[in-house]
């Protein structure tokens, strides 16, 4: 296990900027480019993951809950989970296509994708555009037999961070004038929880005692709005309150910290601002099951 980054002592900065942690998880399936002949007929089927499909050579009929999508060369198709979709040649030619399948636990990125009903994008749309460098990308990444497996799995990684990045640029673009109010909801709750982990890093720094101030005054100061519906909204999005998530952002810091053997206990009590170690030890306790020395003794040791 790792050590967590140790901010410097106060005083030190001048001026100081917290970005947003990243904790988002994607699942990528059944990533391919296939030519085909002119007797492909790919049967129906439907998945839990969304499917980008952009086809390089020929022209693909692509049927999606019904309607027949006739995908030319350059076109993208983009397939949400649970859609009775098949694939089929025509015309007596074959086809190139690559295809990706993907899920992703990023909930705002979820949500601009969930209000897109657009499926076959054209060669010249933005979305398509702005993507398209990104997959000759992936796709070239295929033909390099130099680079190890491990190598290759973090390319692979990298151009499809890269790709969600111009997606959500195009999409949300084309998409703005159709945004609801539940979509702004999730935006402003996420912006509420990058605040949360700014003040996360504050209290770790300056050993602020975490019971006394949860800054969700100041929060919502920040950002125009009332205490009670900067806490209702954040509890809409995420399900708990911000007090509940950032005591869940002090249990993930004090187990990072845990892993560091050079670390004690006491230590850790003072860096996470409690004020002994009896209170966090009670504390830690509470959350996870068990106490800070018990859960130090139960993760393996590091070679």
């Amino acid at each position: 296990m790792s050590s967590t980054y140790l901010p410097p002592a106060l005083g030190e900065s001048a001026h100081e900027v917290f970005y947003p942690d990243v904790q988002t998880t994607v699942n990528l399936f059944a990533i391919h480019l296939r030519s085909v002949g002119t007797d492909w007929d790919y049967p129906a089927h439907e998945h839990p993951q969304y499917e980008l499909n952009y086809v390089t050579e020929g022209e693909q009929h692509m049927m999606v809950n019904g309607t027949l999508y006739v995908q030319k060369a350059g076109e993208l198709l983009l397939i949400p989970p649970g859609s009775i979709h098949s694939s089929h040649s025509r015309n007596g030619e074959g086809f190139t296509y690559f295809c990706m399948h993907f899920d992703i636990d990023d909930q705002l990125f979820l949500s601009l994708l969930a209000r897109i009903k657009q499926v076959l994008f054209s060669a010249d749309s933005p979305v398509t555009r702005q993507i398209e460098p990104v997959l000759h990308k992936l796709m070239s990444s295929a033909d390099n037999q130099a680079a190890s497996t491990m190598s290759q799995r973090m390319q692979l990684q990298s151009a499809v961070f890269e790709l969600f990045g111009h997606l959500w640029e195009a999409v949300s673009h084309e998409a703005a004038q159709s945004f609801t109010e539940g979509y702004e909801k999730i935006e402003l709750a996420h912006l509420i929880r990058t605040r949360l982990q700014g003040l996360m890093s504050q209290q770790f720094k300056q050993g602020h005692e975490l019971d006394s101030h949860y800054g969700i005054d100041d929060i919502a100061a920040e950002l125009g709005i009332s205490s009670s519906h900067c806490n209702r909204v954040f509890k809409q999005v995420f399900g708990q309150s911000p007090r509940v998530v950032l005591s869940q952002m002090v249990l993930h810091e004090a187990k990072l910290l845990l892993g560091n053997p050079n670390l004690s206990v006491q230590n850790i009590a003072v860096m996470l601002g409690y004020k002994d170690i009896a209170h966090f030890s009670r504390q830690f306790k509470r959350w996870s099951g068990m106490s800070p020395s018990r859960y130090r003794q139960e993760q393996p040791a590091l070679e």
